[in-house]
């Protein structure tokens, strides 16, 4: 499931995650027309965060990765909650070792 926040850097607030697209349009212009009077703060953002609250557009590639791996896992059990269960954790790093190694092998064995 797919969680988006809002973040306004001139209040320093970040609104609660909401699950769909139009909600999350709807809390951001709520938030402009209540403090700001319509106008659009300079260097607002909105979208999407993993279940830890990280934005994923400021995590690196393989940190990503791994979130998203997590967040399915975790997801499969109670998709309403925040932060990572453990065996999601543990699961989404087997994963990424196992691709890793799968890798180094194919390219061990062709050359």
């Amino acid at each position: 499931m797919r969680r988006y926040a809002y973040r306004c850097t001139v209040c320093r607030t970040t609104s609660p995650v909401v699950h769909q697209l139009p909600d999350l349009a709807a809390v951001g212009e709520a938030h402009r027309l209540a403090l700001h009077g319509g106008h659009i703060p300079d260097e607002e953002a909105a979208g999407q965060v993993d279940r830890l609250g990280r934005w994923y557009a400021s995590l690196g590639p393989l940190i990503a990765m791994h979130a998203r791996i997590a967040d399915g896992l975790s997801d499969l059990r109670d998709t309403k909650t925040m932060g990572h269960y453990w065996w999601a954790t543990a699961g989404a790093t087997l994963a990424l070792s196992a691709a890793a190694a799968l890798v180094l092998g194919v390219i061990s064995a062709a050359l």
